[in-house]
């Protein structure tokens, strides 16, 4: 599994990078994609295009991931799965990939192990759509 690091802007325009980092113009679409608001952040300092919640892992799968990378590829297929079978996290995700065509956008979140979150699995479903 490829991984993005934080920051690292691709060839599609899309990157991960965590909300507490300074944005940067080359940002481009600043989509905050967890379900909590950050910890810690106001919402003016946030600089977000949106916050699309509802493609975030549901509260009972991120419970139970409990960010352990020994359960990632689990998670991993999971999280595929809620946003298969979830309609309004199906309808995030296409509104996501419509926004990406649209022009770079960097995915948001607050999580650490940017490796081993549920954004990196999201960069991946945007991209395998093209």
């Amino acid at each position: 599994m490829a991984t993005q690091s934080s920051g690292q802007a691709s060839a599609d325009g899309l990157r991960i990078r965590r909300v507490y980092e300074e944005p940067e113009p080359s940002d481009g679409a600043r989509v905050l994609v967890d379900r909590l608001w950050p910890r810690g952040l106001s919402k003016d300092h946030a600089d977000l295009t949106e916050w699309c919640k509802d493609v975030a892992p549901s509260t009972d799968l991120r419970r139970w991931y409990g960010h352990d990378p020994e359960r990632f590829a689990e998670f991993a297929d999971r999280y595929r799965e809620e946003l298969a079978r979830d309609a309004a996290a199906g309808e995030a995700l296409e509104h996501l990939r419509e926004l990406a065509g649209e022009g770079p956008m960097t995915l948001l979140t607050a999580t650490k192990d940017l490796p081993h979150g549920h954004v990196q699995i999201l960069l991946e479903e945007l991209r395998d759509a093209g």
